[in-house]
């Protein structure tokens, strides 16, 4: 554990979407520092399976509950209060902003709001987990967090969007007004471990397309661009912002640019498949290019990501390599 770390051993924290893809690895660095830690989710996109190696852990807690409904008021774990809280609960994959809506736009705001009030009661520090499509499709490159963005509010993708920038709007709101302990950090593209396969999203749909030798799906001509950070990096860049005083949005990722095209490309060389890449029909409002601009991560926090693509595409693909025998 860093000596700078604000918490740790003694220090309870509440992590929404604890089962979730990122934040269960969240739950296990914070459980690693010695952290006594509250995962809360409903289950709609996280798993069971992601946090099952922490169940006899006695310093963890896995309860089952739709935040956007409240806190668990009588649940014996949300007794006592808490010295940070977590909201990264949301569904985030663009397969999810056509199924689930409501649940997006609820998450993003009637239930930040629940955890806004319940962090102002506990004096807690409150880290929100917001994503760069707040700049939606960037006329800025790479993206500096002074940008305001470019958002269709009525596009398909806006229920993401906007719930993020309505939480944001929240988080800010409350540190203005009451003074509350905030923290937002916008999350670029990241993948590894536990994402699921039919999520939607890129890197898991070609990982699980090459293992099965289909054709790899690239969405239009293949030459947008993502940034793509692996989530050791992501979790570091977090507990580092969670640690400080920051109050952000601060910008957590990486600069490993790359088109869809090249993803794809490397993707099949790495795993020996013999698939071809192919060309579909491109999603609405996709944005063309997405790279962070670190300046404030790498001053402010001392963040620097660690994880090259090649290093970290071979450890996703040995997971999924893993779940496919």
């Amino acid at each position: 554990m860093n000596a700078d770390a604000r918490f740790g051993p003694g220090h309870r924290i509440l992590v929404t979407g604890g089962a979730g893809f990122v934040p269960s690895h969240l739950v296990d660095a914070l459980i690693a520092r010695g952290c006594t830690v509250v995962a809360l989710d409903n289950f709609i996109t996280g798993s069971k399976e992601n946090v099952a190696h922490l169940l006899d852990e006695p310093r963890f807690t896995l309860v089952e509950a739709d935040i956007s409904d409240g806190l668990p008021a009588h649940h014996p774990a949300m007794v006592e209060r808490f010295d940070a809280i977590l909201h990264m609960a949301s569904p985030a994959s663009p397969t999810d902003f056509e199924k689930l809506p409501v649940e997006i736009l609820r998450v993003g705001s009637v239930a930040t709001l629940h955890l806004l009030d319940r962090a102002v009661a506990d004096s807690a520090r409150f880290l929100m987990a917001s994503t760069s499509e707040a700049y939606g499709d960037p006329k800025e490159h790479p993206q500096r967090e002074s940008y305001w963005g470019n958002v269709n509010p009525i596009g398909i993708r806006s229920v993401y969007d906007e719930a993020k920038r309505f939480a944001e709007a929240a988080t800010m709101a409350y540190h203005r007004s009451h003074g509350l302990d905030t923290a937002i950090v916008r999350i670029f593209n990241t993948y590894g471990p536990r994402m699921r396969p039919d999520d939607g999203r890129a890197i898991p749909t070609f990982i699980s397309q090459a293992l099965r030798g289909e054709p790899i799906t690239v969405h239009g001509t293949g030459n947008q661009t993502r940034s793509i950070c692996y989530v050791s990096d992501l979790v570091h860049g977090i507990l580092l912002l969670l640690d400080s005083r920051e109050t952000g949005p601060i910008n957590c990722g990486t600069e490993h640019e790359m088109s869809m095209r090249q993803l794809a490309e490397t993707i099949v060389s790495l795993t020996g498949s013999s698939s071809e890449v192919t060309y579909i029909t491109r999603s609405a409002d996709d944005p063309e290019m997405r790279r962070p601009d670190l300046t404030l991560a790498r001053e402010l926090l001392g963040y620097e990501p660690a994880v090259t693509p090649e290093d970290g595409l071979r450890r996703t693909i040995e997971y999924f390599r893993e779940r496919m025998v």
